[in-house]
Order: C-alpha cells, then sequence, then structure tokens
C-alpha cells in the first residue's frame, strides 16, 4: 500500500501551486511549545515531522510523531502520532487539508492559502472554535508553525501551541 501511496514530486499539471507545501517534503525534528491563555509555555516536547508526495504527487502528506521513536523508553505511549493530508484544489486556488489525530480521536479539516510568505490553514476545530494554523519563517533548514484558536469568531486569537522545524540531516 504505502508504494501504492508514494510518489516521486509533484503532479505536473499544477506543480508551481504544488510547491507551497512541497518546500517541505522531507524529515524534520521539531522542538514543541504549549501555551495557556497569558501566553506561559505549559509543556514542551520533542518530535518528528515527516512531509512526502503522494497520490501520484496530487498531495502531500505528513505524519507528526511525538516523542521521537528514537527517543523512545521500551513500552512508552506516544504524545502524538497523527497525519496530514493536504491536496490543492484549482477550483478554489486553495489546499483542503484533513488533520487525523488519533491518539486524541479527532479530525480537523482546513482551507491552507498562501498569506504573503506566509500559509495560512484555517477552518474549525473538533469543539467548533475557529482555527488559524500557521507556516512562517520558512527556509530549506527551519520553518516555525503555530497554533492559533479563536472563541469570539475570529475577534482575537489566542496562540495554543508553536513548533520549530529544523531540517534532519540523517
Amino acid at each position: 500500500m504505502i508504494e501504492a501511496l508514494e510518489a516521486d514530486g509533484p503532479f505536473p499539471d499544477h506543480a508551481d501551486k504544488l510547491m507551497l507545501f512541497g518546500r517541505l517534503v522531507g524529515s524534520w525534528d521539531i522542538e514543541d511549545r504549549f501555551f495557556d491563555e497569558d501566553g506561559n509555555v505549559t509543556k514542551e516536547s520533542r518530535g518528528e515531522w515527516h512531509f512526502g508526495w503522494v497520490l501520484e504527487g496530487r498531495a502531500i502528506q505528513d505524519v507528526l510523531i511525538a516523542p521521537p521513536r528514537d527517543e523512545r523508553r521500551p513500552g512508552q505511549q506516544s504524545n502524538e502520532y497523527g497525519t496530514t493530508i493536504r491536496v490543492y484544489d484549482p477550483r478554489i486556488d486553495g489546499w483542503r487539508v484533513t488533520f487525523v489525530a488519533p491518539v486524541f480521536g479527532a479530525t480537523v479539516n482546513l482551507i491552507a492559502r498562501e498569506h504573503g510568505d506566509e500559509i495560512w490553514l484555517e477552518g474549525r476545530g473538533p469543539d467548533n472554535r475557529l482555527l488559524r494554523w500557521t507556516f512562517s519563517d520558512i527556509s530549506d533548514e527551519r520553518v516555525r508553525w503555530q497554533g492559533f484558536v479563536s472563541a469570539d469568531e475570529g475577534r482575537t486569537w489566542i496562540r495554543e501551541e508553536e513548533i520549530i522545524l529544523r531540517r534532519a540531516h540523517r
């Protein structure tokens, strides 16, 4: 099944648009921080995040894992082991994104678009609050991801999580 899913690169008809997320393809080591409503760090962890081309290069799928597999004690449970599939939809000139988090029993659907030099993914969480996930400070070696939530329909936003991705050179 994995070899039927995997692709070598972007689908040619939309290769330029597919590179919005295509530049993330590869493996990353991550540092993850969670925040309370006042911006104080409540939890920190490490992990790994892998991105790859799938479905004839029409989509990018990732796997987000914490703690890293090579740092786990025997029998240690995952704090996170989820996957996201991102599919470019030319009809909306945006990406349809689905995040599946079995550890939390949650699925989130978002629409992603380029905003200046950032990528914004927007939708509603399982609790129906507005979500905005962003990728920013994107370079070949480092990326910043942030998760924001709004309880007042977008008038104010609270940062709940920040992940710093560093390209893994294994």
